[in-house]
């Protein structure tokens, strides 16, 4: 049967459908028949004379001779973009990966994440309301992600520990990872505030400090990395995946209340910011981001941040992060 005479009958048989499932029928007929670019618009014209066909089947010969001209001059102009095409289809939903840039697959056997461990022994960073300090909450954290990535597949993730003292130690860890030839970097860090807004309380018998007045995970890059799009991209994820296991981005960093810890809200839905000075993410040679993955000054989520749930809240979310950065398909259809 010719393609004009199968467009014809096709027209008289989706006619009989309702609405909702005639655009169904019409969908599946685009993608599984071959289209000529001389054919290209039948689709919207079956749209535009079906409904008429319904109501006036007496008049059903009559109208589609009185069209066939038409479509035949239509036929024989340049054929439509692709885009004007679909159009025809109307709104279609596409997940929110999808409007974005993608990286090509990469295979997890392969792909090597470096996950660097904040802070140092000699340099603990922050110390929490209860006394503990930061680098044994990041170390922690950053041993189960690991252990969640190599799960997954990503067999050559590096868990990086760094000595020395504050700033020697960040320009040391930058050169581990440009040495280690990673794909990604992920600095895990645990927050605080500045020491302006601490307030004294005793914890176990010793004097320790507390803020209680923010709280939430945080996601950082910088502008002067050397691939701040992918380093974006990658931020977005890992900020999704935190919101989608149900925490909350800590909002203070956009206040003037911080002074010169006030850095640039990128996205105010998912909480990933702008650092550019920060060394470990503007001196990587790879895709650079640092995830605050909760407050320890703040005493409730201190507690928080000590137990498995939590750590596995986020652990489980970087490592869903890695896999769709990997591959965008995994967001759509899940472990392939």
């Amino acid at each position: 049967m010719r393609r004009c005479e199968f467009f014809r009958v096709l027209g008289g048989v989706v006619a009989r459908f309702r609405p909702r499932r005639l655009i169904v029928v019409a969908i599946a007929v685009f993608a599984l028949l071959p289209i000529k670019a001389g054919d290209a618009g039948w689709l919207p014209d079956l749209f535009k004379t079906s409904s008429k066909q319904a109501k006036s089947p007496k008049h059903a010969k009559s109208a589609r001779q009185s069209t066939r001209y038409a479509k035949l001059a239509k036929h024989r102009a340049p054929s439509k973009p692709r885009a004007t095409r679909l159009a025809a289809l109307g709104p279609i939903a596409l997940p929110r990966s999808a409007a974005k840039p993608t990286a090509a697959a990469c295979d997890p056997t392969t792909f090597r994440i470096v996950l660097d461990v904040g802070h140092t022994a000699e340099s603990e960073g922050a110390i929490s309301a209860r006394n503990v300090a930061e680098f044994a909450f990041n170390r922690r954290l950053a041993q189960l992600i690991e252990e969640r990535l190599k799960a997954e597949g990503f067999a050559e993730t590096r868990l990086l520990l760094t000595e020395g003292k504050a700033r020697p130690s960040l320009f040391r860890r930058v050169a581990s990872a440009n040495n280690l030839h990673a794909d990604l970097l992920l600095s895990i860090h645990h927050d605080s505030v500045p020491n302006k807004m601490l307030e004294d309380w005793e914890f176990g018998g010793k004097k320790s400090h507390y803020s209680d007045r923010f709280s939430g995970y945080s996601v950082f890059v910088s502008r002067e990395n050397p691939d701040f799009r992918t380093s974006l991209r990658f931020a977005e994820l890992v900020a999704r995946e935190m919101k989608a296991g149900g925490l909350r981005y800590a909002a203070q960093y956009s206040l003037p209340i911080m002074g010169s810890n006030q850095h640039p809200l990128l996205n105010k839905d998912t909480g990933v910011y702008s650092y550019d000075e920060l060394i470990v993410l503007r001196k990587s040679a790879m895709p650079a981001v640092l995830l605050e993955a909760g407050s320890i000054i703040n005493r409730d989520e201190e507690l928080a941040m000590g137990s498995p749930e939590r750590r596995n809240i986020i652990a489980g979310g970087v490592a869903s992060a890695v896999k769709e950065f990997c591959d965008p398909r995994w967001a759509l259809l899940g472990p392939l």
